[in-house]
């Protein structure tokens, strides 16, 4: 089988619209505009080139963006205020911590405090939970548009062979389960796998 190139700009441009068009649709119908808060601790280069393009985008969708910029030693307790703070928001809808957190804070604290019906990064243990009980839950955006990507070369993965490289709670285990719920036969590779060409092949 020839291989095919994807073209994620083209997907990823009408994706923006759908979502424009939607958060008109509830603007319209609903008066309410949904609104996105991203909380980034610290100054990681790269952090901030996500969360300013995530601010872009948002905008640029209709939405309601709210940036949190904390200094990398912000101490825990705080960033737990501001986190029960947006919980408690009604103008807030979804919340975004920005990962990797600075080694004095704990991730797994931070991420489990976050309200599961706000967590857009689907990383609280209820929606990991739900996605892996192939369950309704809020999924990670990356491994979702994997799916979307997928989906534009093949309408149906059901009965279909992957392989996913990586088994980080972000990416590779949400895609495996993804996958699965798409009847995929899912095989997941790491850094501990033997022999990953032929795994591949």
């Amino acid at each position: 089988m020839a291989a095919r190139i994807i073209d994620g700009k083209v997907i990823a441009s009408e994706l923006r619209a759908r979502v424009a068009d939607e958060v008109a649709r509830v603007q319209r119908a609903h008066g309410l505009t949904p609104g996105l808060a991203v909380v980034l601790v610290g100054s990681d280069p790269a952090s901030q080139v996500y969360v300013r393009s995530k601010h872009k985008q948002t905008q640029a969708a209709g939405m309601a963006s709210f940036e949190h910029v904390l200094p990398a030693d912000v101490a825990q307790i705080e960033l737990l205020a501001l986190i029960g703070q947006l919980n408690r928001d009604p103008a807030v809808h979804g919340i975004l911590v920005q990962l990797p957190l600075p080694k004095s804070l704990d991730t797994e604290a931070i991420i489990n405090a976050i309200d599961p019906a706000k967590d857009v990064d689907g990383l609280h243990p209820n929606n990991a939970g739900r996605l892996a009980g192939g369950l309704a839950a809020l999924s990670p955006c990356t491994p979702l548009g994997c799916i979307i990507l997928s989906k534009s070369v093949h309408a149906s993965l059901e009965g279909m062979n992957a392989i996913v490289i990586g088994r980080s709670n972000l990416v590779g285990r949400p895609l495996v389960q993804l996958l699965l719920n798409e009847n995929a036969t899912v095989t997941i590779a790491h850094s501990r796998s033997r022999d990953l060409a032929q795994l591949c092949a």
